[in-house]
C-alpha cells in the first residue's frame, strides 16, 4: 500500500473513497461538514436516518456522493467537542481501514488527522494510520496453493489530508517512520507464521544474512555449534541436543552512530519450535509453539526498520536459535549444565528452555560494551495468565530504562507493564546441587524467570520483555502480531532524538 500526504480543502480532492468523521447526535467533523456542503447536504440527510450513530468505530459507506468521490466512508468519532483517547482513535482508524478493505476502491483519501486526540500530535496520528493499515491488510498465504483474491484488499493508494504545507512536512516524515516500522512488523509476522519445518535455526540465520546483503549498514555474523562450544555456551547447546536441527547464534550489527558510541543490544529468543523436550507439552495447541521464536523475529524486524530509517544509533541484534525436542540426547530433569558465564544450572524442567538459551546470549552481549541490553522473549505462560494479550511483561535492573520502555509503549500503543524484580523472588531459584535451578516453582513464574536472567546481566543496564501473551493470537484469527516492534522502535526513535 502506497501512502502520500496532501493539504487543501477536502471538497476539492478527488478519490475513489473519501473518509470523514461523524460524531454522535448527527454532528459532523469539519471535513465532513465541508464535504456535506459540496454535495448538497447528502451526509446530513443520511445521518437523520440513524444509519450510523456516530459511536467510536461505527462506519457507513455512501455511494455516488457528488463529483468528488465515487464513495464516502463515514466513521464514528464519539461525542463532538471532546478529544479522543489514543485507544479510541486507534479503534476508529482500524474500523475505517477495515471498511475500506471491503470496498472496491483502488485509492482512498483519509481526512481523519483533523480529529483531536488527547496528548497526541499530528505525527502520532499519521504514524498510527500507516501502522494500522499494514495490520489490516496483512495476509499470510505464502504457503497456500491457491490464493483467495476475494480476500485481498483493493485499495492500493492512500492519501492523508492535513491542514497546510507545514503539517504536510511533518506528516511525510511520520509516514516514512510508519512504513519502516510496518515493514519491520511484516517481516516479524512472516517469520513467526512460518511452520517449524521451514523456519529452522539455519533458515532464521539465512534471513539475517539476507538482511545484511540488502542493507550495507547491517553486518551479519553467524556462530555455529563448534564456535559456541569454544565459547562455552553449555546452556544454549544443551537445549539443542534433542534436535536434528543445528543451533545458531545470530548477530546483526548496525552502525548509525559514532564508533565510540555504546550500542543498544537487543537479544531475542529464537526457539523455532518448542515441544518442551523431555518435559513434553500437552498436544493441544502445540502447533503454536512455532511462535516461540517471536523474540528473535522481533529483533530481525527492528534491525530492518532501524537500517531503513538510518537512525543515528549503534544497535546490535543477538538471536540464540534452536529447537527444543524430546530425544535420547536431550536434556533430562535433574541434569546440570554450565553456562558461558561459568554458572551452573540444575534443569528441573526442560520446558523452561528459553532462559537457558538466553542466558548464554546475554553473557555474549557483554562483548559489545552495551549502553543498554533489552531481551525479548515468549518466556512464560505465567505472563499470559497475569497480563493476557494486552500488555507485555517488563522487568529490569534499571528504573530509568524501564521507565523509557513504559513510555515508549504508551506512545506507540504497544504497551508493557512493569513487574517487580525483588530479591525475595530470587530465593525460589536455589538448588542444592548447582548455582541455581532453571525454575522457581509455581508462584510468580514470570518474575522468577526474569530473576534467572538477571544473574547474567549484573554488569550492564538491562530490561526484559516477556511477550508470551502479546506476540501472537490464538483461535480463528491465529497469527503473529508483530509486537513489540512498535514499542522497541518508539524507544529507539526517542533515544535517537528522531
Amino acid at each position: 500500500m502506497e501512502f502520500s500526504v496532501k493539504h487543501g480543502p477536502v471538497e476539492k480532492q478527488r478519490s475513489a473513497c473519501i473518509v470523514v468523521g461523524v460524531h454522535e447526535k448527527h454532528k459532523l467533523s469539519p471535513a465532513a461538514a465541508a464535504l456535506d456542503a459540496a454535495c448538497g447536504g447528502l451526509i446530513t440527510r443520511t445521518l437523520k436516518g440513524d444509519d450510523i450513530k456516530g459511536k467510536v468505530g461505527d462506519s457507513l459507506l455512501l455511494h455516488h456522493v457528488g463529483d468528488q468521490a465515487e464513495r464516502v466512508l463515514l466513521v464514528g468519532c464519539g461525542k463532538a467537542g471532546e478529544a479522543l483517547s489514543a485507544a479510541d482513535y486507534r479503534t476508529l482508524l482500524t474500523a475505517a481501514l477495515t471498511a475500506l478493505k471491503g470496498t472496491g476502491a483502488r485509492d482512498a483519501l483519509l481526512a481523519l488527522a483533523e480529529l483531536e486526540v488527547k496528548e497526541r500530535d499530528l505525527a502520532w496520528k499519521v504514524r498510527q494510520t500507516v501502522e494500522l493499515a499494514g495490520n489490516v491488510i496483512y495476509q499470510f498465504d505464502q504457503l497456500k496453493s491457491k490464493k483467495d483474491d476475494k480476500e485481498r484488499p483493493h485499495v492500493k493508494k492512500v492519501s492523508l489530508l492535513v491542514a497546510d504545507a507545514a503539517a504536510e512536512k511533518v506528516a511525510r516524515e511520520a509516514v516514512r517512520q510508519g512504513q519502516a516500522i510496518q515493514a519491520g512488523m511484516k517481516l516479524t509476522k512472516d517469520l513467526a507464521n512460518l511452520p517449524g519445518n521451514i523456519c529452522t535455526p539455519r533458515y532464521l540465520a539465512e534471513q539475517a544474512e539476507q538482511l545484511a546483503k540488502d542493507n550495507k549498514k547491517l553486518k551479519a555474523t553467524i556462530l555455529d555449534e563448534q564456535e559456541m562450544e569454544k565459547l562455552g555456551m553449555g546452556a544454549l547447546l544443551s537445549v539443542a541436543k534433542g534436535s536434528r536441527q543445528p543451533p545458531r547464534l545470530i548477530v546483526l550489527e548496525y552502525q548509525g552512530g559514532k564508533k565510540k558510541d555504546k550500542p543498544v543490544v537487543l537479544v531475542g529468543k529464537g526457539l523455532t519450535f518448542d515441544a518442551g523436550g523431555i518435559s513434553l507439552k500437552p498436544a493441544a495447541a502445540m502447533d503454536e509453539m512455532k511462535y516461540d521464536m517471536c523474540g528473535g523475529a522481533t529483533v530481525l524486524g527492528v534491525m530492518q526498520a532501524v537500517a531503513e530509517l538510518e537512525l543515528p544509533l549503534n544497535v546490535v541484534g543477538v538471536v540464540p536459535s534452536s529447537e527444543n525436542l524430546p530425544d535420547g540426547a536431550a536434556n533430562k530433569p535433574g541434569d546440570i549444565v554450565t553456562s558461558m558465564s561459568g554458572q551452573t544450572i540444575e534443569i528441573l524442567n526442560t520446558d523452561a528452555e528459553g532462559r537457558l538459551i538466553l542466558c548464554d546470549a546475554l553473557t555474549y552481549a557483554k562483548r559489545f560494551d552495551p549502553a543498554v541490553v533489552i531481551d525479548i522473549a515468549t518466556l512464560t505462560g505465567a505472563c499470559v495468565v497475569a497480563l493476557g494479550a494486552h500488555a507485555s511483561g517488563l522487568l529490569g535492573n534499571d528504573q530509568g530504562l524501564v521507565d523509557a520502555l513504559l513510555a515508549a509503549g504508551q506512545a506507540s500503543g504497544d504497551r508493557a507493564w512493569q513487574m517487580p524484580l525483588w530479591p525475595e523472588y530470587d530465593e525460589q531459584l536455589k538448588s542444592p546441587f548447582a548455582d541455581m535451578a532453571n525454575i522457581g516453582g509455581k508462584e510468580a513464574g514470570t518474575i522468577t524467570a526474569a530473576c534467572f536472567l538477571a544473574r547474567y546481566t549484573k554488569e550492564y543496564t538491562w530490561a526484559h520483555l516477556d511477550i508470551a501473551g502479546t506476540a501472537w493470537k490464538s483461535g480463528n484469527g491465529k497469527g503473529a502480531t508483530g509486537r513489540p516492534v512498535p514499542l522497541l522502535m518508539q524507544y529507539l526513535l526517542h533515544r535517537s532524538g528522531a
